[in-house]
């Protein structure tokens, strides 16, 4: 009873210590010292940059930059209006190329010491279209400006601090991009601290840094204020396709760190991210944490320099470990005399056979695959499609979501403990199950049916027969020490996350002689060291559920829980309440899924996404309004049947997919005016002028002989033009369209497809109907498409 107690009060205190880990700070009052960061006094440039959506190329988004230049201006920092065009390209997408012009707003506090490299603190001011972007990324506007007014109130700084407030970046890092390739003043920049969002609550976490990271993460260490970064989330950006605009600093080789806040995700590029709706505490930590770095580097004699990238992570408070990777050698050494000294003493007293070790290592694995297969099954059963439009209802019910997923993930560990105590082989036939069930959903789900099928076999040996708790325990360790060294040796970065908890849980064995002892001091030593290591578990599980919707990931955070809770879990051997806590757990986890299936989650604060258009193809003289496969609103309904109109799935070249579409009349919009002109050089310059009220402008460009283009808006580009094959440019603002030079391998002839948007209902056909409180635009909704195909000859 005592280690069953003891297992209920670490799992609660844990819980709690998680919790109270991941609370924001208060926001400061907008009559906090001059010297400090006040979340109040940044919250109201908030309300003046973030009233509506004002998308690259908007009247809107001129309002903002206005805004913006007026508030530098009042700090003293001389902003200049920097246009130009920002280009982008990327090796993975060959055959796309995203431009438009730019107009970013740059502004310096002068230093001391003008030569000296220049402190760069970078956001960007356009939104998404649909969304008044309060969080991506006015938030990082506003914290960038009250910084600055914080550092002037400090004195005069070392070295100039720049302000890039960039635009168009969410059209494809088009104003950073024109900045460090061909804005002289980015020769200046020493460092860049860049401010993103990517939700509208939460911690902010210092997720990238420039490689050799060494100092910046020294500086981090000494200055943050409740820091939360690690080297896996470096590691793991790393290898991720996403951008921001720090991506084009360090394409150009300045270092720099990288900040966002990731909670409440529903409101990312959302019409829900509003002032109303930003968390107050999550822009006063990216303002604490933004000025803790800046002030530093800000009035340094000089800004950190490169050196060898350590192992580290926040851990509570204030506190942040880091170290060398050969440190992490050495734990792993310390970690294993730990443990032999643990099984030794405990073999020695006779406490186990050599194959409950195996059968130790088995049962851990039985539950990490077995939980992983659990939650797999529970992710299909709230009946949540894939993908971040699709996942947005759940999203909607975030908070009993992430609930349902600790319980359930903890549920499986504590069944998997608890059974090794009486050694009954039915339990192995749960995840073979709940793997194979997965696929009831709807297609064969690999995800649930490896998982399950495996932890089904691992599980017909395991429990066989009962297994001794000091020798189970023995075997989780050592399968943790095994991983450690393989993860220590690939990736480095990441192994602080296994051979923590795990050098808490070899302390413990060889403080208990691996459990064996069972008196209260030893019981209440493995209960305290069990909760607070789950609470920093916690904390990484919190991150991981608020970062990616993949139910593997959470099989990680359930072997380090195996650590630290095997001791408490597995009960005495032939003892039945052992799976009285896991059952419990499954049940409630179970109980929170079932609710968040049947619950209607749309309301005013949490609208369902809508997404209509209507599409003229100019080549053929149809027309359709459509929406998304994914739109499943009535309210779209209604608009489809506008018309009274069947609206089957409909393909159309303009479209990445088939979309529901109805016919509907057409409608004579402006077609944009496409030349192609020949040059003395060989060349030819493809010319677009794009319909009057036309936002962006698509080009599909199919070469019949082998192409090149070589500028676009007199930027030199370098895009191959295959024979035969569609190449898209998306031109990403209004006005002037680009002029594209390109240079033919040989006579031939070009075929080229527009697609003009204009953020506006046709007349002419049926008015859209009011949209109810809880159902919203997203995105380019409520937009005309205008598209056609022009042929020409070289």
């Amino acid at each position: 009873m005592l280690r069953y107690l003891a297992l209920l009060a670490a799992l609660s205190v844990g819980a709690w210590i998680a919790f109270i880990d991941a609370m924001v700070p208060e926001s400061q009052p907008a009559g906090a010292r001059s010297v400090e960061f006040s979340a109040e006094r940044a919250f109201a440039d908030v309300k003046l940059m973030a009233s509506r959506p004002h998308p690259i190329g908007s009247a809107a988004n001129a309002q903002v930059r206005d805004a913006l230049v007026r508030r530098m201006t009042e700090l003293g920092l001389s902003p200049q209006v920097r246009p130009g065009v920002g280009v982008l390209q990327r090796p993975a997408y060959p055959d796309l190329i995203v431009a438009g012009p730019v107009e970013n707003v740059v502004g310096v506090l002068p230093g001391r010491d003008r030569t000296k490299p220049a402190l760069a603190i970078m956001s960007h001011y356009d939104s998404v279209p649909g969304s008044p972007g309060a969080a991506d990324d006015i938030m990082g506007v506003a914290a960038s400006l009250e910084t600055v007014r914080a550092i002037k109130a400090r004195g005069v700084p070392a070295r100039d601090v720049m302000l890039i407030v960039t635009d168009g970046e969410e059209a494809g890092l088009l104003g950073a991009n024109h900045f460090f390739q061909r804005d002289p003043l980015a020769k200046r920049v020493g460092l860049v601290l860049n401010l993103e969002a990517r939700g509208s609550a939460g911690r902010v976490n210092m997720f990238q840094t420039s490689k050799q990271n060494g100092e910046l993460i020294d500086l981090f260490q000494r200055t943050a204020i409740r820091p939360a970064s690690s080297s896996l989330s470096v590691m793991i950006y790393e290898r991720m396709p996403n951008d921001t605009d720090m991506t084009e600093s360090l394409a150009v080789g300045v270092p720099g760190m990288n900040y966002a806040i990731i909670g409440r995700q529903f409101d990312y590029h959302s019409a829900t991210s509003t002032p109303a709706n930003l968390e107050r505490g999550s822009l006063q930590d990216m303002g604490t944490q933004l000025l803790a770095a800046a002030a530093e580097t800000a009035f340094a004699a000089e800004l950190p320099g490169k050196s060898a990238s350590p192992i580290y992570s926040n851990l509570f408070g204030d506190v942040l470990i880091a170290y060398p990777v050969w440190v992490g050698w050495v734990l792993l050494v310390v970690i294993a005399a730990l443990l032999t000294f643990a099984v030794r003493w405990a073999r020695h007293a006779g406490a186990f056979p050599a194959t409950d070790v195996l059968r130790g290592m088995g049962a851990l694995m039985f539950g990490a695959l077995g939980a992983v297969a659990l939650l797999q099954f529970a992710r299909l059963l709230t009946g949540a499609e894939f993908g971040f439009v699709e996942q947005r209802f759940l999203l909607a019910q975030v908070t009993p979501w992430e609930w349902a997923i600790m319980l359930l993930s903890l549920a499986f560990l504590m069944l998997a403990a608890g059974e090794l105590a009486r050694g009954r082989r039915w339990i192995a036939a749960l995840p073979v199950a709940l793997g194979l069930g997965c696929s009831a959903f709807g297609g064969f789900d690999m995800i649930g049916a490896v998982t399950g099928v495996l932890a089904g076999l691992v599980g017909v040996f395991v429990y066989s027969r009962p297994t001794s708790r000091p020798g189970a325990w023995a075997g989780v360790l050592l399968l943790g020490l095994m991983l450690s060294v393989v993860v220590q040796a690939a990736f480095p970065e990441a192994s602080y996350v296994l051979v923590w908890p795990l050098l808490v849980g070899a302390l413990g064995a060889a403080a208990t002689s691996l459990g064996a002892q069972r008196g209260a001091v030893a019981t209440a030593l493995l209960a305290a060291m069990a909760a607070v290591t789950l609470g920093w578990v916690g904390g990484i599980a919190h991150f991981t559920f608020e970062a990616m919707d993949l139910m593997p990931l959470f099989g990680l955070q359930i072997i380090t829980a195996g650590f630290v809770l095997w001791p408490l879990a597995q009960p005495d051997e032939g003892a039945e309440r052992g799976v009285i806590v896991g059952t419990m757990l499954l049940a409630g986890g179970l109980a929170l899924t079932v609710v968040v299936r049947t619950e209607e989650p749309w309301s005013a604060r949490y609208p369902q996404a809508s997404y209509v258009g209507y599409l003229v193809d100019q080549d053929t003289g149809r027309a359709w309004r459509f929406a998304r496969r994914s739109d499943e609103t009535d309210w779209s309904r209604q608009v489809l049947a506008a018309e009274d109109g069947e609206a089957p799935l409909l393909k159309h070249w303009s479209w990445r997919s088939a979309q529901r579409a109805a016919p509907a009349p057409p409608v004579a919009e402006p077609s944009p005016q496409v030349s192609l002109t020949k040059r003395a050089d060989g060349t030819v310059r493809l010319a677009v002028v794009p319909p009057p009220g036309a936002r962006t402008l698509t080009l599909q460009l199919r070469a019949r002989t082998a192409a090149e283009a070589v500028t676009l808006a007199g930027v030199p580009i370098n895009l191959a033009l295959p024979a035969g094959k569609w190449v898209t440019v998306a031109w990403q603002a209004p006005g002037k369209a680009p002029d594209l030079v390109i240079r033919p391998s040989g006579r031939g002839r070009l075929d080229v497809r527009y697609n003009a948007l204009l953020e506006r209902w046709p007349q002419g056909v049926a008015p859209l109907p009011p949209r109810p409180a809880d159902v919203m635009a997203w995105d380019t909704s409520d937009s005309t498409f205008v598209t056609g195909t022009r042929a020409f000859t070289w």
